[in-house]
């Protein structure tokens, strides 16, 4: 006997939204079961479906002689029933019996087959809401508040429920029933009887899609985010990039007259949102990271460690490190730097210009140069006092310095001769070390020879002046034309610059 299911087919494709295969695959599964309890076995149960939906469920038997063999009444028809069915059938013919499922099956046939319905279609259910929510882990979804169990909100989404876990609940927010809630899918995980969406509202990646959601250039890749960083429920930085020059990246985000991020702050429950611009240089990123404070200074201390200084004024210094530190914190995880902020006045009682000027040699594959610095303050070691008190002189330049008499020096206030001596030691060492790091140039012959050459550190390079010492031999004095110690040029006695390098040249003549 053949059952319809036409209308049972539809209303389950309508209901729970399965496909009409599934749906067919349940159903035959629903009546082998039956047949299974009923007889025993289901391996020579057939089930059909005709083009109008209607199912029948078949047993094929095979044709023998009764009164010779005997009937297996499972898997075997006796000869005279066949031929009452199909007169044409043979003994070793088989044949197909229908059953009505009405008559055939008894109470706990029936049950089985319930039974089994409902598990295939939970489990079809599952499977299906599995596939289609795994497709949709990070992507935003609107659900409505339902209950709260231990911290965790469960969440109305539709098909299925969701849940908010107290971890991932930002703690400006409070909902109450059927309150709207928007938050990122973070995952999909089945269990027992169905399948578990777990919901975020703390995410970085919920802000991303909130800002897609506003800002068409993020939407279109015109305008990329480069990083978030986020203390839920207090501050979220955002550095963002335009892959176009005429595109403000951040002016986009922000939209005219603020509307943009206002539309995100209040989704947020009112956390503060800095979008800056991301900058390649980390000194230019490091300043734009620190903001709303505004940043004078950004010394890198250590590049192999990503270590950096910041300085800033007085009245910025609590704004860039922020309440309990967050500002700051914010930016160190923002540009993977550590990052030391200070003021002018700490800044100025910390050694750090000669260790920066350091670092930056070694990034360039240099060795320390001294002989670059220009101020008293910039040599390794000085006394602060002598700095300070030099300072109210006038004095801040080693040149300055070096320039004054020794009555002069004798005269400055606040400065003892032991202090005096102790820094015209500090210049000779590293001014002397640059000197003779320079004058490689100068040939193994002319220091055999006892020829002197040295160089005297100027504020202006252009005003450096070579000392060239010549034997006093009466051949030597004889040479008319002698070699530029800077280029090698041909140089003469009445000369005072190089005519090849320009620099400027003096001639001193020793006794041997």
């Amino acid at each position: 006997m053949a059952i319809n299911m036409s209308e049972v087919i539809l209303q389950l494709m309508h209901d729970r939204n399965m496909p009409e295969d599934l749906i067919l695959r349940t159903i035959e599964e629903t009546l082998l079961a039956a047949y299974k309890r009923r007889y025993g076995g289901v391996e020579n149960a057939i089930v059909r479906f005709n083009d109008e939906r209607e199912v029948s469920i078949h047993a094929k038997k095979k044709i023998v002689n009764g009164e010779e063999d005997g009937v297996d009444p499972l898997w075997e028809l006796d000869i005279m029933e066949a031929r009452e069915l199909n007169p044409d059938a043979e003994v070793g013919d088989e044949i197909l019996i229908e059953i009505d499922p009405k008559k055939e099956f008894d109470r706990i046939s029936v049950q089985i087959g319930k039974q089994t319905a409902r598990q295939s279609l939970r489990e079809i259910q599952k499977d299906s809401l599995y596939s289609e929510y795994r497709d949709k882990v990070g992507e935003l979804i609107i659900g409505y508040y339902q209950r709260e169990r231990n911290g965790t909100i469960y969440v109305d989404l539709g098909k299925m429920e969701g849940i908010l876990p107290r971890k991932y609940q930002s703690p400006r927010e409070s909902y109450h029933t059927n309150d709207r809630i928007k938050a990122l899918i973070t995952e999909v995980n089945k269990t027992q009887s169905s399948c578990q969406v777990v919901l975020s509202r703390t995410h970085t990646d919920f802000v991303r899609g909130l800002f897609e959601q506003e800002v068409p250039e993020i939407y279109d890749k015109t305008v990329e985010i480069h990083k978030i960083v986020r203390e839920p429920g207090y501050r979220t930085k955002l550095a963002v990039y335009s892959n176009r020059e005429e595109v403000d990246p951040v002016g986009a985000c922000v939209g005219p007259k603020g509307g943009r991020i206002q539309t995100v702050i209040k989704e947020l429950e009112g956390e503060k949102i800095d979008v800056l611009k991301y900058d390649p240089d980390p000194r230019r990123f490091i300043k734009n990271a620190l903001s709303p404070a505004e940043v004078r200074d950004v010394i890198i201390l250590d590049e192999s460690k990503h270590q950096a200084l910041a300085v800033v004024s007085d009245s910025q210094l609590s704004l860039a490190i922020g309440k309990q530190g967050l500002n700051v914190r914010l930016a160190n995880r923002l540009v993977d730097w550590n990052i030391d902020v200070k003021t002018d006045a700490q800044f100025a009682e910390m050694d750090v210009a000669t260790e920066s000027r350091r670092a930056v040699s070694a990034l360039f594959g240099e060795t320390d140069n001294y002989g670059e610095l220009s101020r008293i303050s910039e040599l390794p070691g000085v006394d602060q006092a002598v700095v300070n008190a030099l300072l109210e002189n006038g004095t801040d330049f080693i040149q300055d310095f070096l320039e004054l008499s020794e009555e002069g020096m004798k005269n400055l206030p606040n400065i003892n001769a032991e202090q005096l001596d102790t820094l015209r030691k500090l210049i000779d060492e590293y001014v002397v070390l640059v000197e003779e790091e320079e004058d490689e140039s100068v040939s193994d012959d002319n220091e055999e020879s006892g020829n002197v050459g040295s160089a005297k550190t100027e504020a202006d390079e252009n005003a450096a002046e070579l000392e060239v010492a010549v034997s006093g031999s009466a051949e030597n004095e004889e040479v008319e034309e002698y070699e530029c110690p800077e280029c090698g040029a041909k140089i003469t006695l009445d000369m005072t610059n190089c005519p090849n390098c320009g620099v400027g040249l003096s001639f001193e003549f020793e006794d041997e």
